[in-house]
């Protein structure tokens, strides 16, 4: 088999990310034994190599590149997963140890991510956690996330999917709201409130309610209203709570406002229907310890895969 890497290249690119995380050749030379100018030639020739400069340099300080910034961070991903690889191997992965970072909406981040962090940081003191909570879509992949976690079935063949829960839906109102305008029990009925729309990020387009006869037929109920929603889902509970209309959200989310009284479940006859999140993580990338603790933990946390709270 052909060699992909010259004998010193991945010495190099280990002298070159220990360089960026000091910002200092002489920092990252005293660090592994080596003289300044051994590393400063060894980056020197990875730079030829590629022939994009990494480091912008002055006298003082040394400091990445865009392209050093990109090269970076894919490079210190591949030497954390060897790092891994000998640790499975020498039997060391007893304390997962090392940073995980997460991508996750507002939503799912905010309602079952947040919640269980503190648990999870101290069952594993050795795991550093950096959480992205957005809803813009990023290529998590491309930014170095570990993980991402998503509603919806994942369509990405590049990635792997563990559903957490089918999450359940309801319909919620103020008590204020609904003894002003009644509580509505059929779908006509249901047409004549003020309904607030979620707008999807990714289509622009409003997104259905999703329903379930009592005769068990599946029904996605779309309208069209006046009041809507961008971006944020929880903008749309907030204005629920303060008497503004009816919005479909997940039980999870709504739980501790029906517990305070701030918000009412109707249209108990036409609930029962869910949505998926999945935890992704891309499928040529060799899963560490500390990933697996914590999409393990994660879903321990979160329950079975189908609960209505």
């Amino acid at each position: 088999m052909a060699r992909t890497f010259e004998p010193v290249q991945l010495g190099s690119i280990e002298l070159f990310c220990k360089a960026a995380e000091l910002g200092s050749f002489t920092g990252a030379a005293e660090a592994l034994g080596l003289t300044p100018a051994s590393v400063s030639r060894s980056i020197g020739r990875l730079e030829m190599r590629l022939g994009v400069r990494l480091f912008n340099r002055t006298t003082r300080s040394v400091r990445l590149t865009p392209g050093g910034e990109l090269y970076h961070a894919q490079c210190q991903q591949a030497l954390e997963q060897i790092a891994e690889a000998e640790r499975a191997l020498t039997g060391q992965q007893a304390e997962p140890k090392g940073l995980v970072r997460v991508s996750v909406g507002t939503v799912y981040g905010h309602h079952r991510v947040v919640p269980m962090l503190p648990g999870f940081m101290a069952a594993y003191p050795g795991v550093e956690v950096e959480l992205n909570v957005s809803n813009r879509n990023v290529d998590f992949v491309e930014d170095g996330y570990d993980l991402a976690i998503r509603l919806g079935e994942p369509r990405d063949s590049r990635l792997v999917s563990r559903k957490l829960e089918e999450a359940t839906v309801g319909i919620f109102g103020s008590p204020a709201y609904l003894r002003s305008r009644g509580k509505p029990k059929t779908l006509d009925e249901l047409r004549q409130h003020d309904l607030i729309q979620f707008v999807v990020p990714s289509t622009g387009r409003p997104m259905p309610w999703i329903l379930r006869t009592p005769e068990g037929e599946d029904i996605d109920f779309g309208f069209k209203s006046r009041q809507r929603v961008h971006e944020d889902v929880l903008a749309g509970v907030g204005w629920a709570a303060a008497g503004g209309g009816l919005f479909q959200i997940y039980h999870f989310v709504a739980r501790e406002a029906v517990k305070t009284g701030q918000l009412v479940e109707v249209m108990h006859g036409h609930s029962g229907r869910s949505r998926p999140f999945h935890v992704l993580y891309p499928q040529n990338r060799h899963l560490s310890a500390r990933v697996r603790a914590f999409v393990q933990y994660l879903a321990t946390a979160v329950g079975p895969s189908t609960r209505h709270d």
